[in-house]
C-alpha cells in the first residue's frame, strides 16, 4: 500500500509539514478524478507492479488552498513519486535539487551520515492524459536530466498520471 500520510513523518529533504502539504496535494488530485480510498496505482515501465492508495481526508479549506490544478497536479505528483521511490527501490529523498541541475531530488539509502548520493530523481505530473501524453513526458523528462549525467549516477524518472491512476518509472 501507498499512504500518502506516510510522508508527515518526513525524510532528510522532507520536513513533515512538507510532507503533509505534498500528501494533500496528492489527495486533491485524486479525488478529483474521482477516486476512493483503496484506488489501485498502477505501476508501469521497469518495475511493474500495483498498489492500493490512501490519502489524508480533503477538506474545503485544503481544496481552496490547492486550487490551481498545475501546482496541486506537481507537488501530489512529488509525493507519490517519493514514496514509489522508497517502497520499489529502498531510496529515500536526502537533499532536494537545485534549479539547472535538471532533476528534482537527490536519493539516498539513509545507510548512515553523511547520507551518500546514490541516484538522481525528476519528476512530472499530468492531472489527466493519455498513454502517449505520459510517454512523451518520460522522454522529455529524461532529456532534462542531461546537464546532471556527468554524476554518472542513475536518474529515475517518475511520471504520475491521476486519471487512472499511473505511474510510470524509469530508469537512465
Amino acid at each position: 500500500m501507498i499512504q500518502l500520510t506516510e510522508l508527515a513523518g518526513g525524510m532528510p529533504a522532507i520536513t513533515p509539514a512538507f510532507g503533509r502539504y505534498l500528501a494533500e496535494a496528492g489527495a486533491v488530485c485524486l479525488e478529483s478524478q474521482g477516486h476512493a480510498q483503496g484506488q489501485r496505482l498502477l505501476v508501469q515501465g521497469r518495475h511493474k507492479r500495483s498498489y492500493p492508495l490512501s490519502w489524508p481526508a480533503v477538506t474545503e479549506q485544503i481544496r481552496r488552498c490547492l486550487n490551481d490544478p498545475e501546482v496541486a497536479t506537481e507537488h501530489g505528483a512529488v509525493g507519490i513519486a517519493i514514496l514509489l521511490v522508497k517502497k520499489v527501490l529502498g531510496y529515500s529523498a536526502i537533499q532536494r535539487s537545485r534549479k539547472g541541475t535538471g532533476f528534482d531530488y537527490w536519493l539516498g539509502d539513509g545507510s548512515g551520515m553523511p547520507f551518500q548520493n546514490k541516484a538522481r530523481l525528476e519528476v512530472s505530473g499530468i492531472r489527466s492524459g493519455d498513454d502517449a501524453t505520459v510517454r512523451s513526458r518520460v522522454n522529455q523528462k529524461r532529456r532534462q536530466t542531461d546537464p546532471s549525467d556527468g554524476t554518472r549516477l542513475p536518474a529515475h524518472v517518475v511520471v504520475v498520471e491521476f486519471s487512472r491512476p499511473i505511474a510510470q518509472m524509469e530508469e537512465k
